[in-house]
């Protein structure tokens, strides 16, 4: 073929692979994308590279004829792991050969890999939702660096989720890369937006419909443009039902390309082939997909209850494992975590021992271990190994009497381990799943539980003789009082290795701020599955290799940061305060809330919270990573994925039906304006000053034309003569948790007791989803026409922001003190701030309303001394005050 003069789509890796009208549908393989896939990231974590390779290698041999690399995890580097990925990946000929798309949300991420990629990749992705300038920067860099680009339908105003919104944005997009940038036309590659079917929304009848037709108009009407999507987001509404889904996804596809689409992500695992769908299912998700019957998504719904393909077992051959010899039914108990025949089991080992303790050193540790090989295999998962805890921890207490009675009964235990949230901190389900793995590899597990002061931690350990201290939290000041532990124990002559972990810590803080305190060894677990390892490491017999390894990594790793840390430039905050974000205030629409003044909610309907659940962080608690759905159908952890949901659905339904925790909310509206660049007063309706919330400002030295924003930029200032508003609120969803914890844990039950912890967080995030809707729609009404669904709730694309302090936008904590005040928090509906400023009950959730359109999430970064000085004089306080509880955003 003469590929002169033709303008097809055409990217490289070793081989060239060139787009034609004649091409088949080309294949976007997305298992080397930390985001979904458990295992990769996993990989990428523990930074085993060449076992990552392997991962690439197998999706080339599947028939992957462009490779998708994401490196987006919080806990990663992830310019670092872009770059030494792709490098690997250019050594090794068999995967090189096919070109690379590089998937980030993070534009510095994107260009790292763009630096070192082989031949001409995929950059996946840019669009308008930032505006023109940012996209056009963004286009001209990607061609500078010669890759072809996707292009999401995504302007300033959120998705395209209509016909009309998708041909409006993707040919504006189209106009200004071609006629402004002189972009390659045949370089673009349109997403136009899939979105799921079947959902039972009148709006969301045509999804399916209108990709096609926004599909079939791209090609026809934007020269030379390409079309791509993510095939598996159509079919969401019937996770669960595989016979559907694959119907649904083949379908669908089908249609897909014969509108135009020629290149886009598919799992194969879930898709059928299209002439073999049973022609009864064939024509019920064709209805629904091209929208032929207004009752269309009512039948589809009714047929899916016949085809789901999930018969259950006989129950005699669910049984049949009962007949197997003694030890294999209890370690087929242990690995299952079926409780309902241990104690019968135990009682039969017991009567075949001389000593009970034997049962446990023998029997239960025998199936233990297989559960501990497992786990750290990757065959078995988190909630698994919990559900195991439970089984062991019911066994044991059958058993405690009879050990008790022999007086010098004893269990040999592999170490001492104690855990402690550190004081002023309430968040322990991090700290508790690592204490039951580890109990589940016999060690013995001293919990001081939540907000335990630095005196408690040092006494305790030293009265209990442990082997190890494991240090845990959330918010900010926990990693201050962290640090004060350690510089404590160093004091006190401790020589005992430090664990560190919770969400908020990290290998940096650890080896910067920690380990330099310490002559001992400190390491920072990022997660459970580590932990047993860690410990395991640190507790055997000549560990001193170990842990000078470990020391000389984090000697490496501080050198490392400190010298990263010097390279950004940073403004004064005079001069950050002059390119502060500017808005139109004479051209922008304030809207009055319909109600001012503080409003409570008493014993609200939990119930309502269910549809604005997200469950992607559940998943991840229990440390199964993915986005909710497709976590459920994910090849490494789908079946666990979606064991746990039911688990949870199951509780849920409890938490409902018998009240088992209560919801409270406080928020108020008042006028606002903002005075002196940074400050927001509040009012209350008569004009007097109540209260006034200080923000902080961004001080990075950004290019031309960016600006450095800080909250205060979306209220008008008092100087333009424009009334503005703003709000406030808490919600909580954590009353009754701690009771039914402790309920769950003295009847040995560890999985539920985690599992309540984290059924209350997720409830308490869907309620400030929720009133957040309800203050733009009713309350306030500045977006009373609103009709988002929950993914685009949880997507965030609605007007105006909640942010909250504490996170990247303004994460002082004491800005909750002035929220607390305003509110009478406490006062109307019992949250409580601990010393550190944590919320108690912990299942809670606080922050700020910004209704004006322009608002938008930021992150502050680093701040420098000046800026520092400036705020501890504004808030009252000393510079030492304030540098304590913003130390981990001040520059160095």
């Amino acid at each position: 073929m003469n590929l002169r003069n033709k303008k097809y789509l055409t990217l490289s890796g070793l081989e060239p692979l060139v787009v034609t009208p004649e091409s088949n549908f080309i294949n976007v393989g997305e298992r080397t994308n930390v985001t979904g896939s458990r295992k990769f990231l996993r990989l990428i974590k523990e930074e085993k590279y060449e076992e990552a390779l392997d991962v690439a290698r197998d999706q080339v041999e599947g028939g992957a004829q462009i490779l998708d690399v994401n490196m987006d995890e919080g806990m990663l580097d992830g310019k670092h792991a872009m770059v030494t990925f792709l490098n690997l990946i250019a050594s090794e000929p068999d995967i090189a050969r096919i070109p690379i798309m590089i998937d980030s949300s993070k534009w510095e991420i994107i260009e790292a890999g763009l630096q070192v990629v082989q031949g001409k990749s995929v950059v996946n992705s840019i669009s308008l939702k930032e505006g023109e300038a940012i996209f056009i920067h963004h286009a001209k860099l990607i061609k500078r660096y010669g890759a072809a680009m996707i292009v999401m339908a995504f302007d300033e105003e959120g998705q395209a989720d209509t016909y009309q919104r998708r041909i409006d944005i993707c040919k504006r997009s189209y106009d200004i890369l071609v006629n402004k940038v002189n972009f390659p036309p045949q370089d673009i590659i349109f997403d136009p937006n899939i979105f799921p079917v079947a959902t039972g929304m009148e709006e969301h009848k045509l999804n399916a419909l209108d990709f096609f037709n926004a599909t079939k108009w791209i090609r026809e009407n934007l020269p030379y443009a390409n079309v791509s999507g993510g095939v598996s987001n159509v079919s969401f509404s019937f996770r669960g039902n595989n016979v559907v889904r694959e119907a649904i996804n083949s379908a669908f596809l089908y249609h897909a390309i014969q509108h135009g689409m020629n290149l886009g992500i598919v799992n194969p695992t879930m898709l059928e082939v299209y002439d073999e769908i049973p022609k009864d299912l064939l024509v019920q998700v064709e209805d629904v997909l091209l929208n032929r019957r207004d009752d269309a998504t009512e039948r589809l719904l009714d047929f899916a209850e016949t085809v789901k393909g999930n018969e259950k077992q006989d129950e005699t051959k669910v049984l049949e494992w009962r007949n197997d010899p003694l030890q294999d039914r209890i370690t087929h108990s242990l690995v299952k975590g079926i409780d309902a025949f241990i104690v019968e089991d135990v009682e039969e080992a017991r009567q075949s021992v001389s000593r009970p303790i034997e049962v446990i050193e023998v029997h239960l540790m025998i199936g233990m271990n297989v559960v501990g090989d497992l786990f750290g295999s990757g065959k078995m998962f988190l909630p698994q190994v919990v559900k195991s805890a439970r089984v062991m921890k019911k066994a044991v207490a059958y058993l405690q009497p009879f050990i008790e009675a022999e007086k010098d009964g004893k269990q040999e235990f592999a170490g001492r381990v104690l855990m402690a949230t550190v004081k002023g901190d309430v968040h322990d389900i991090g700290k508790n799943i690592v204490s039951v793995v580890l109990g589940c590899n016999n060690y013995e597990i001293i919990d001081l539980g939540v907000m335990v002061p630095p005196e408690k931690i040092i006494e305790a350990a030293r009265k209990e003789q442990v082997d190890i201290i494991g240090l845990s939290g959330l918010i900010t000041p926990s990693l201050d009082e962290m640090v004060y532990v350690s510089k404590e124990m160093e004091k006190q002559g401790f020589n005992v290795p430090l664990l560190i972990g919770g969400a908020t810590t990290s290998r940096a803080h650890t080896a910067v701020k920690i380990a330099p305190n310490y002559s001992n060894t400190v390491v920072h677990v990022n997660d459970a599955s580590r932990a047993v390892t860690v410990v395991g490491n640190l507790l055997q017999k000549d560990s001193r290799v170990y842990k000078e390894q470990i020391r000389e990594e984090y000697e490496k790793f501080r050198e490392q940061f400190l010298k990263r840390g010097k390279k950004k430039d940073y403004v004064t905050i005079e001069e950050a305060r002059k390119r502060k974000f500017k808005i139109e205030w004479k051209d922008s629409n304030i809207v009055k809330p319909n109600q001012l003044g503080i409003q409570i909610l008493n014993d609200f309907n939990i119930e309502k919270l269910e549809n604005y659940i997200d469950w992607s962080p559940f998943f991840r608690s229990w440390d199964l990573h993915g986005r909710f759905p497709e976590i459920l159908k994910d090849e490494v952890v789908g079946e666990q994925a979606t064991e746990l949901y039911n688990d949870a659905q199951s509780l849920l339904k409890r938490i409902f039906s018998e009240k088992l925790l209560t919801a409270k909310a406080v928020f108020g509206l008042f006028p606002a304006n903002a005075i002196n660049d940074d400050d927001i007063e509040v009012y209350d309706e008569s004009g007097e000053l109540v209260q006034t919330f200080l923000t902080l400002r961004q001080q990075l030295d950004k290019r031309e034309g960016v600006p450095n924003f800080a909250l205060a930029d979306f209220i008008a200032p008092n100087d333009s003569g424009i009334q503005d508003y703003i709000g406030a609120f808490c919600v909580t969803t954590g009353f009754g948790t701690d009771e039914l914890a402790k309920q769950f844990e003295k009847n040995h039950d560890d999985y539920n007791s985690i599992m309540i912890k984290a059924l209350a967080d997720r409830l308490a995030e869907a309620f400030a989803e929720y009133l957040h809707k309800e203050v733009r729609t009713n309350y306030w009404a500045y977006a009373k026409d609103e009709n988002l669904s929950n993914e685009e709730l949880i997507k965030e694309s609605y007007k105006g922001i909640r942010p909250a302090p504490g996170y990247p936008a303004c994460p002082d904590h004491l800005e909750k003190k002035t929220i607390w005040k305003l509110l009478k928090v406490e006062e109307n509906i019992g949250v409580k701030l601990t010393e550190s400023l944590a919320m108690w009950p912990a299942a809670s959730v606080s922050g700020y309303y910004f209704a004006n359109p322009e608002a938008k999430y930021f992150g502050l970064g680093k701040i420098t001394q000046d800026q520092l000085k400036d705020y501890a004089k504004r808030r009252n306080i000393s510079e030492e005050v304030a540098e304590k509880w913003l130390s981990p955003n001040l520059a160095d």
